[in-house]
């Protein structure tokens, strides 16, 4: 295995070369039984001569930190694995890296168990999805790009994709646009954040519904945005509570999500009556 080793600005070359294999050893980065890169090898790589590279080798042999065998090579020791310490806590002299306070206030989302009946929302039926029609166009695509495989795509995404994306918005929403006006994302949130870095300042409001989806909430604050939450009723946001200094304004008009109590989400009404029918007789 190829080791790194820095020497700019050393003068002590053969002493260096052995500091930092003796320590890659003590600190477990280089275990016992492997193979140290060899003299000339080492030695070309480092742009030093091969006797500066042996000298080292041989301060290394001789107080145990490796083995050689003829025709072999150089080997870290395995007397090594009983004499390292258990355990040895490093100080680092580099203060440790905080995160933003706001990351502090995110938890992770909450993982699932799949269930007879699934009340999660953007998850289509898998079960309907014709794959195997899937699989056969998707690999007469990489068929017929093969000649451009390794070469990145446009950061936009596929052009034939953003194509069929404006044709297909043009007749459903009646949105005129061409494939370059498409961006092609993974998803909402990567939709808000390149939209939120492009437009909003730190500092700027972005006006959100309360209670409302949580993920772009987060994402707005942890770009430094303020976030201020703005309620609904039966209509969805209530128009004449919006801040007047608000830079942005997110919704979901086409349906509202649940408040959440605690770090739990809370069901909508109808997911939550179907799981005590039988108990309490919801309709």
């Amino acid at each position: 295995m190829a080791f790194h080793i820095s020497l700019v600005g050393r003068t002590d070359l053969s002493g260096e070369i052995y500091r930092q294999i003796r320590q890659a050893i003590l600190d477990g980065r280089l275990r016992p039984g492997e193979r140290l890169s060899p003299t000339r090898e080492l030695a070309a790589a480092l742009r030093v001569s091969r006797s500066t590279v042996t000298v080292a080798y041989e301060t290394l042999l001789a107080e145990g930190f490796a083995t050689s065998r003829m025709g072999a090579g150089t080997f870290v020791s395995h007397q090594l694995e009983a004499k390292r310490p258990a355990s040895k806590t490093r100080r680092s002299t580099v203060r440790a890296i905080r995160v933003r306070g706001v990351w502090e206030t995110i938890s992770p989302p909450t993982i699932f168990v799949r269930a007879r009946f699934d009340f999660r929302t953007g998850l289509p039926d898998a079960s309907l999805f014709p794959h195997r029609a899937w699989r056969r166009v998707v690999a007469r695509a990489l068929r017929s790009r093969e000649m451009a495989a390794g070469v990145y795509e446009n950061p936009a995404g596929n052009w034939d994709l953003r194509a069929a994306i404006a044709r297909h918005i043009g007749i459903s929403r009646s949105v005129s646009g061409s494939p370059d006006d498409v961006i092609v994302t993974n998803g909402t949130q990567q939709a808000l954040d390149i939209i939120a870095r492009v437009l909003l300042e730190p500092g700027d409001i972005v006006a959100v519904e309360k209670p409302g989806y949580l993920p772009p909430k987060y994402l707005f604050k942890a770009l430094g945005a303020r976030v201020i939450g703005v309620p609904v009723d039966s209509e969805g946001l209530v128009v004449e509570a919006l801040p007047a200094e608000a830079r942005a304004i997110y919704v979901t008009p086409s349906h509202q999500y649940p408040p959440r109590r605690g770090n739990e989400p809370v069901a909508s009404t109808r997911a939550a009556c179907l799981g005590r029918a039988k108990q309490r007789g919801c309709r």
